[in-house]
């Protein structure tokens, strides 16, 4: 990875921001503000994150994250390395150590993942 790279990603990590909207208990929806990527139709947020969580029981929690990025630049191929560490970002600081089944939506840069403990 080149070093200019490197701070685009730093850059964004660094610049993003969350809102939150409760959709229900077990969900959650949140718009992610990135300094560089915008929703095209709105200025707003360049994409959001919808979590819901599947309880088990009272002590085993499997989580189901969604990411939709809406800002088209970031669906080119050449965003890949980007999307990918934005994904992973948002995963720490939204869900952090539970399971986790990841499903990414971004043009031809969209991925799955699970996160395990």
């Amino acid at each position: 990875m080149d070093e200019s790279l490197k701070e685009k990603i730093k850059y964004e990590i660094r610049g993003m921001k969350f809102t939150k909207n409760f959709r229900s208990p077990t969900a959650e929806e949140w718009y992610i503000f990135l300094p560089s990527y915008t929703d095209p139709v709105t200025g707003g947020a360049a994409g959001k994150t919808i979590i819901h969580y599947n309880l088990y029981d009272t002590k085993q929690i499997f989580i189901n994250t969604t990411i939709i990025f809406d800002d088209p630049c970031l669906h080119k191929s050449e965003q890949h390395q980007l999307v990918y560490a934005l994904g992973d970002e948002i995963v720490n600081r939204l869900v952090g150590y539970a399971d986790t089944l990841l499903s990414v939506h971004c043009g031809e840069n969209s991925y799955n993942a699970e996160y395990k403990q």
